[in-house]
């Protein structure tokens, strides 16, 4: 089993032992629902946040005037579409291409853009990601499955307090004919983040 078949797949920090603690504590007196925390939790982790990165790529996918603002000036463009705030403010695109990839990481903790992705997966916190990124790109998009042709370069890129990325996949082939609505639906966290790669349309699907 590669490290990255789960969402936690390394042992936890200290922070995260204190964490779960309170929370526990806080369970057992009755201030809160453990069901309804972990809900909250998700909507933002897997829904709320990501389906806005969604919603810019799929504008840049379809608009060529966004695209280009997007690439020049991420956080004007961004924010344009109502997705702005704390963790968002210095926003930078970068544009996956035939002949380049890229990868982000924090190698210091774990500066992520939540007001496009939402709050950062549990692997993109661990010391394991943020250590085999920069060392080892192609043996981490290998473990999320993603095998690139050897020809084409990995570029990893170090998010930090003062900047954070959002990757533009490549649009998958097969959809041309699909409104702005079912590109975003193609459009997965890991694919903004450089570990995975957009759906395939369901007429390509297998």
């Amino acid at each position: 089993m590669s490290e990255h078949d789960h969402e936690d797949h390394s042992e936890l920090g200290a922070m995260d032992v204190r964490v779960r603690a309170l929370q526990s504590v806080l369970a057992e007196k009755g201030y809160i629902d453990p069901a309804a925390l972990d809900v909250l939790i998700d909507t933002y982790q897997t829904k709320v946040g990501p389906r806005n990165g969604a919603r810019v790529i799929a504008r840049a996918w379809t608009d060529p005037a966004f695209r280009e603002w997007l690439l020049r000036d991420a956080t004007a463009a961004i924010e344009s579409l109502g997705y702005s705030g704390r963790q968002g403010e210095h926003m930078v695109a970068l544009e996956n291409t035939p002949s380049c990839h890229n990868m982000v990481v924090c190698t210091l903790c774990s500066c992520y853009p939540w007001p496009v992705l939402g709050l950062p997966p549990t692997w993109y916190k661990s010391a394991p990601y943020r250590s085999r990124a920069v060392r080892d790109p192609r043996g981490v998009l290998a473990d999320f499955g993603v095998t690139l042709p050897e020809d084409t370069e990995i570029r990893v890129w170090d998010s930090t307090s003062e900047v954070r990325y959002l990757v533009v996949p490549m649009r998958p082939p097969g959809t041309d004919g699909l409104d702005e609505d079912a590109l975003a639906a193609l459009v997965t966290r890991d694919s903004m983040i450089g570990t995975g790669l957009p759906l395939e349309p369901p007429a390509r699907a297998r």
